[in-house]
């Protein structure tokens, strides 16, 4: 009983594809599928057949046709370019206690009820009361360091070997110029962290 229902609601949910696809001319970027073997009629035996796919009906495009604009994965990783563990944890500490340093001297210099920076188990966290809290933190695997903003949200930095900076690919920002525009227009007093 339960296999019938399903096929019915499947046959259903098909049956606007398969009138439709035939408008669809066949390419040779595309490749059409249906369910065949599958009557909407109740079926007397207790047995189930599997779907037989043919191509006629549903329109997919392959991946290799897709540009690079339509192109909605991951960029691709030159793995020439990545470092390796031990100048990574380098630069990530190096990173991430120069942002300590810095934070706390400002932290002195603004008014901001809230204000708290504190480092542990390789997190650097910064309070700002009710503007919110910024989490930073080193990402091994990736080659990494992940910021939670209360502003811009969450970023992953890669370490850019030319620019000598944590850049976020996909809007190309440095992470301590992020810092700095974001906790000037906060607490409305700039702050130099290059």
């Amino acid at each position: 009983m339960a296999i019938r229902s399903l096929r019915r609601a499947v046959l259903r949910a098909l049956s606007p594809l398969q009138s439709s696809s035939s408008l669809i001319p066949a390419t040779q970027n595309s490749s059409l599928f249906s369910l065949s073997n599958y009557s909407a009629e109740p079926s007397t035996s207790a047995s189930y057949s599997c779907p037989n796919f043919s191509c006629n009906s549903i329109p997919c495009r392959r991946l290799s046709s897709l540009t690079e604009e339509e192109s909605h994965g991951p960029a691709a990783v030159n793995y020439c370019s990545l470092l390796t563990e031990e100048e990574y944890h380098k630069l990530a500490n190096s990173t991430i206690h120069d942002l300590l340093e810095k934070l706390e001297e400002y932290g002195d210099s603004v008014d901001i009820d809230g204000f708290d920076v504190d480092y542990g188990n390789e997190v650097l966290t910064l309070k700002l009361g009710d503007f919110g809290t910024y989490v930073i933190n080193k990402q091994t695997p990736n080659r990494q360091i992940w910021m939670s903003s209360p502003v811009s949200g969450p970023s992953r930095f890669d370490w850019d070997q030319k620019a000598e900076a944590w850049i976020y690919k996909r809007t190309k920002q440095n992470l301590f110029k992020v810092l700095e525009t974001e906790l000037e227009k906060l607490c409305n007093k700039p702050i130099s962290l290059s």
